[in-house]
C-alpha cells in the first residue's frame, strides 16, 4: 500500500520558504496537485525564471552588502537565496517521490539555518562595531530588488489562487517585495540619523524570518521522512482499527 505523509498544506503556504514549492504539496504521489501536460511545462519554465531572477539578486545584494557594509542587504541576499533554493528544489523534485522530497527539504532547511545564524552573528558584530552603511547605494539595490520581486510576482500572478505549490511561489515573490521595502526603510533611517541601528534592526528581522522558515522546512522534512519509513499498515485502517 502506498504510504503518504500527513503534512498540513496550509502551514506550508503560509511561509513560502518552509514549503515544498514545486513538489506537489503534502501528497506522497509525484507531481500531485501540479498542472498537467503543456501547463506543467509552462510551470517548469516559470520556476526556472524565478530561480534565475532570485539567484542573480542574491548575488547582487550580497556584493552590494559587502561593499556598503550593509547588513540589511546581506540579509536580503539570504532571503533571495532562500527563495531561489525553494524554486530550485521544486524543479528538482518534479517526478520524484516522498522520500526524495524529504531529504531535499531537509538539506534546504539545514543550509538556511546555518546561513541565517551566520547573518545573525555578523549583524551582532556589526552593531557592536557601530558600522554605518552607505545609504544611497543601499536604496538603489533595494529598489532593484523590489523590481525583481515584482517581476516574479507579476509572472506568477495568474497562479496565486491555484494549487498549494504555485501559491507558495507567489508568497515568496510577495515576501521579497516586503523585504526590500524594509531595506529601503533601513537606508532612509541610516541616512537621516547617521547611525547604523536601523540597518541592523532590519537585518535581524529578515534573518529571524528566514530562520523561522528553515525550522518549518526541517519539521516538514522530518515528518515526510518519518511517514516514508513508517511500517505500512496492511489493513489500510490505521492503528485505531
Amino acid at each position: 500500500m502506498e504510504r503518504v505523509a500527513r503534512v498540513e498544506g496550509d502551514g506550508m503556504a503560509g511561509n513560502c520558504c518552509g514549503g515544498s514549492c514545486g513538489s506537489g504539496g503534502g501528497s506522497g504521489r509525484p507531481n500531485a496537485g501540479l498542472p498537467k501536460g503543456g501547463r506543467q511545462a509552462d510551470y517548469r519554465r516559470t520556476l526556472r525564471l524565478a530561480l534565475l531572477v532570485n539567484g542573480l539578486m542574491a548575488a547582487v545584494a550580497l556584493a552590494a552588502g559587502l561593499d556598503t557594509q550593509s547588513m540589511a542587504l546581506r540579509a536580503s541576499a539570504l532571503d533571495f537565496l532562500a527563495a531561489a533554493l525553494t524554486h530550485g528544489v521544486g524543479l528538482w523534485m518534479m517526478g520524484r517521490g516522498l522520500e526524495s522530497r524529504g531529504w531535499a527539504t531537509l538539506a534546504r532547511g539545514l543550509a538556511l539555518t546555518v546561513l541565517g545564524l551566520v547573518v545573525v552573528a555578523a549583524t551582532a558584530w556589526s552593531a557592536t562595531a557601530g558600522t554605518v552603511p552607505d545609504a544611497p547605494v543601499m536604496s538603489l539595490v533595494a529598489l532593484l530588488g523590489m523590481g525583481a520581486s515584482l517581476s516574479v510576482a507579476v509572472l506568477l500572478f495568474a497562479g496565486r489562487r491555484g494549487g498549494l505549490t504555485l501559491r507558495a511561489v507567489w508568497l515568496c515573490a510577495r515576501n521579497g517585495v516586503l523585504t526590500n521595502a524594509a531595506v529601503m526603510m533601513a537606508a532612509v533611517g541610516a541616512w537621516t540619523m547617521g547611525q547604523g541601528w536601523p540597518d541592523h534592526l532590519v537585518a535581524a528581522v529578515i534573518a529571524v524570518t528566514v530562520l523561522s522558515a528553515a525550522v518549518t522546512a526541517l519539521r516538514q522534512a522530518v515528518a515526510e521522512l518519518r511517514a516514508w519509513h513508517a511500517p505500512a499498515d496492511p489493513t489500510g485502517l490505521g492503528k485505531g482499527a
